[in-house]
């Protein structure tokens, strides 16, 4: 499978930031900043002790020195840099409060670095007689920033809305530690809420489009599969909580609207860190936009071709005098026609979400999200590409193969509760709690087999079947994160746990007996057909009930070994259950090395891996083992204009081994029989380019090639579901 995507530049004139409030209890950490009582300004006492201090911050202030501190939250982010740089830094919690620090690396005095740390914040490092620092308020003339903009971090990385830009300020998609694009030691692409509002995305299939490196086989008007670097993207996260996808019976992944997400983040490559198993494509992390410390709202109503409307509400802000306690509620409805014959779908979604300060430490996050996808005429699967004299099918474009009655409605149902806690030390507990319900009704026919007559139209036939179904899954992930320091350097750790609990159920139907499944003639074909009687006990019928149980823990550790290099290493131990087949004590290990070339370059190797259970069998009835992935990657990082502009450029390879080939025999019972083949394998290279290039510009321009070889041909290119046996 080919994996490769053509050259594409967006640019757009980038909006009006739109400054927002953000939760102070991270920032009230940060209180002490190097301060004396909590005045601006330290009290000037004179005597000998006092005098020969400000010598010695005399001589702080000047020095040039190396640093190395990540973008986050302002607050800690000042703190980190008073303890480095030996400076007193006064500041109120206020003045820091929902603010964002790009962060600073390379050498610099203390005003330069603090120059670099305050980019983008509205305030200035002030220095006075003794060589302390107080915070104040910039004048307009003093800011020296693209525009300003206030955002706001979490463990889950830095949020878009409102930057204005096209590019993350941090992620933690890859690692749990929260890291800059150029310090992550993988190929990642985000879309921001930016670019998903100044291109109208408002569907993840959309969002894909526009992702560089993925590709989109369509199956029919509900099923899309996403491929990245050779394979199928199955694994899914919500808020850093992995879901995996069942592309043969979709329900409702890969029709998700973008209306309650801030960002979309793809990681490439295998990511068994913190997916546990999965396939070595990618992995698509949908982040979820949070409440607000600052009141804040729109309405949007909207029209398109093909009858399409939309209507979409965001409302968010504090909940209480004290804003310890903030909401967000969004909701959106799309009623959309289509170029195709009778088709339409409807989609509603609603979101809500609470935040409350439980302390100045602890935050409770506690919301749900619901959306269903209704259409009518669906299709199923594609049409003959040829008739019976090998010529070339063409219909036209308003063609629909799908019956009058065939339909496939898909939902989703989420819950989730997320409980951190930030420690005086820098270190930080997470608990998220997460219940998903995914589940379709189909109810399908559609004209597929055989090829027609040219002349009469004679010769194929339909599709027909119903399954109802839904996958019920529960997760619970632990980790703490946080600073320590070995042989006189800062290093940071990770340590956690997941578990996780998936029940498949699925009853299929097929149509009554005597069913008239041949289409007269294929030309004529208007989907005016009677709809079976699926409860016919003579026709045929099936279930499933399938249950997968997925444990691990996992640890990461950056390790600071010089001011421009630092190793990543990190590994997971994965325990996975589902009927006959159990997996324990699986390792899946990770590897990543970034140096610094200079302040603006980094190079970087990445060795990631993944595992994935399957129930083919071969001849003698022994399911095969585990599919196994691995990930090679070399790049090239760079970033501008203080972290608004990212580039990057990536070599990689991908291999799969265990991969199952049908051997032309059956299994014990009659399925169809395979063999474990090794040496499946994807290689290319990615270039990308995302952010702000002055305060009027965002550009997001990208080239992929991948090539992909050994792959094995699909047995049933239309993906339909198979009857369960």
């Amino acid at each position: 499978m080919m994996s490769c995507k053509p050259f594409s530049v967006r640019a757009a004139a980038a909006s009006t930031p739109v400054g927002i409030g953000v939760r102070p209890t991270l920032l009230m950490v940060a209180v002490h900043l190097a301060v004396v009582g909590s005045a601006l300004l330290p009290t000037p006492v004179v005597h000998a002790q006092a005098a020969a201090h400000s010598v010695v911050q005399a001589q702080v202030v000047w020095q040039t020195r190396s640093y190395d501190i990540p973008s986050g939250p302002l607050g800690p982010v000042l703190m980190r840099f008073a303890s480095e740089s030996g400076v007193l830094l006064a500041a109120t919690p206020r003045l820091v409060e929902g603010k964002y620090s790009p962060g600073v690396r390379g050498s610099f005095n203390v005003q330069a670095a603090l120059d670099a740390l305050l980019v983008g914040t509205g305030l200035t490092a002030e220095r006075n007689a003794q060589g302390q620092y107080a915070l104040q308020v910039a004048k307009e003339d003093d800011v020296i920033t693209l525009t300003p903009v206030t955002v706001t971090a979490n463990q889950l990385g830095g949020v878009t809305e409102g930057t204005g830009t096209y590019t993350p300020g941090a992620i933690a998609t890859a690692t749990r530690l929260v890291l800059t694009p150029r310090e992550t030691p993988q190929s990642i692409s985000v879309v921001t809420r930016q670019e998903m509002d100044d291109f109208a995305l408002t569907s993840i299939d959309k969002v894909m489009e526009h992702t560089p490196g993925v590709s989109i086989v369509t199956y029919d008007s509900e099923r899309t599969v996403y491929f990245a670097r050779g394979f199928a993207i199955n694994n899914f996260q919500y808020d850093g909580i992995p879901m995996e996808r069942d592309s043969g019976y979709s329900a409702g992944n890969t029709l998700s609207d973008m209306a309650i997400y801030d960002r979309v983040e793809v990681l490439k490559g295998a990511t068994g860190l913190l997916t546990g198993s999965g396939d070595p494509g990618a992995t698509i992390n949908l982040i979820r936009k949070k409440p607000t410390h600052e009141f804040q709202g729109h309405v949007s109503v909207g029209t398109g071709t093909w009858n399409n409307y939309r209507t979409e509400v965001d409302v968010s802000g504090p909940l209480n005098a004290e804003g310890t306690v903030r909401g967000r509620a969004v909701a959106a409805y799309q009623d959309r026609e289509s170029h195709m014959d009778g088709y339409r779908r409807k989609t509603p979604v609603f979101y809500g979400i609470l935040e409350t300060d439980l302390s100045p430490g602890t935050l409770l996050t506690i919301g749900a999200d619901y959306q269903d996808n209704k259409p009518t005429r669906s299709t199923w699967g594609g049409i003959p590409i040829y008739d019976t004299e090998g010529n070339f099918n063409k219909r036209s474009r308003s063609f629909n193969n799908g019956a009058k009655w065939s339909g496939w409605e898909q939902y989703t149902r989420t819950a989730f509760a997320t409980l951190e806690h930030y420690f005086d030390n820098d270190w930080v507990a997470k608990l998220q709690l997460n219940h998903q319900v995914n589940g379709y009704d189909a109810p399908l026919g559609a004209v597929g087999g055989g090829n027609p007559d040219p002349t009469d139209g004679s010769g194929t036939s339909m599709w027909v079947g119903r399954y109802v179904g839904k996958t019920r899954a529960n997760a619970a992930d632990f980790y703490a994160s946080g600073p320590f320091d070995l042989f006189g350097r800062k290093h940071e750790l990770v340590l956690g746990g997941s578990i996780s609990n998936r029940r498949w159920t699925n009853k299929g139907d097929g149509p009554n007996i005597g069913y008239p499944t041949s289409v007269g003639n294929f030309y004529e074909w208007n989907g005016n057909v009677p709809q079976p009687n699926w409860n016919d006990p003579a026709a045929w019928h099936g279930e499933n009930d399938e249950t997968t149980r997925e444990k691990g823990v996992y640890s990461t550790a950056r390790w600071n070994l010089r001011d421009d290099l630092k190793l990543i290493t990190g590994v997971r131990l994965s325990s996975y259950k589902r009927e006959s087949m159990k997996e324990s004590g699986v390792a899946v290990p990770y590897l990543g090395l970034v140096y610094d070339l200079n302040d603006t370059y980094s190079a970087y190797g990445s060795y990631t891996g993944i595992f994935k259970p399957q129930n083919n069998r071969d001849e003698s009835g022994s399911t095969l083992d585990p599919l196994e992935g691995i990930n090679m990657e070399l790049g090239l990082k760079g970033t501008f204009f203080g972290g608004r502009l990212n580039a990057s450029a990536a070599i990689f390879q991908l291999e799969q081994d265990n991969f199952a080939e049908a051997t032309g025999g059956l299994t014990p019972d009659g399925g169809t029989a395979y063999r474990a083949i090794s040496g499946v394998k994807s290689e290319g290279y990615e270039l990308e380019l995302s952010g702000q290039l002055n305060a009027y510009w965002n550009v997001h321009a990208s080239y992929s090639h991948g090539v992909s070889r050994h792959q094995v041909k699909w047995s049933n290119c239309s993906g339909h579901p198979v009857k369960p046996s």
